[in-house]
């Protein structure tokens, strides 16, 4: 939703000018390349286990937020699609990471299989928003059922890591890899 539809958020929602639609959309792409970075460096004091749960929740607040910001207001507009970056940010290859962890003899097929998800997901995003706009319904409504969305993942974020451990690295190397380490040599 939010590298395809923020912009348009901005200037239709909340009177934003280019300018500040486009920063909003920077802002949305700089978190998640911070947050990566960010996980990536507290994996040692978090369990990676417990981010995989919290960033939903992160994101239900934030659709909830931006469905409901108030017009007139680019610039909370900003933060929050900022903030969206970072909800968004290590979801995508904490989750290739527990596949492959958990489904070690398909490693590579499990991260491409996520990847194609993504992409589907991305694809409905991307060209299925546009006939509920075109039909009336406004990006408010359709970030409010984002949050659903997100409260959906953050309940199934519990099914996919529950009884596993959390993975050492946020994206794991599949098994055969010619340079993937030996099983333990981090320990």
């Amino acid at each position: 939703m939010n590298g395809n539809w923020s912009q348009q958020d901005m200037t239709s929602e909340l009177g934003a000018s280019a300018t500040e639609a486009s920063l909003a959309l920077t802002a949305f792409w700089a978190m998640v390349t911070v947050g990566r970075l960010l996980f990536a460096a507290i994996a040692r004091w978090v369990p990676t286990r417990v981010i995989y749960h919290l960033l939903p929740i992160v994101l239900v607040a934030t659709f909830t937020l931006i469905a409901n910001l108030p017009n007139d207001t680019p610039w909370l507009g900003v933060a929050v699609f900022g903030f969206a970056g970072l909800g968004c940010s290590a979801l995508l290859p904490l989750t290739i990471s527990l596949g492959q962890d958990a489904l070690t003899t398909m490693s590579a097929g499990v991260a491409g299989g996520v990847i194609a998800f993504y992409q589907v997901g991305y694809g409905i995003a991307a060209f299925g928003v546009g006939p509920l706009i075109d039909h009336g319904t406004s990006l408010s409504t359709i970030y409010g059922w984002t949050a659903i969305a997100a409260a959906a993942m953050a309940v199934l974020s519990f099914a996919v890591a529950r009884h596993q451990p959390s993975p050492e690295r946020l994206h794991s190397r599949p098994t055969g890899h010619p340079h993937a380490a030996s099983p333990g040599a981090n320990r």
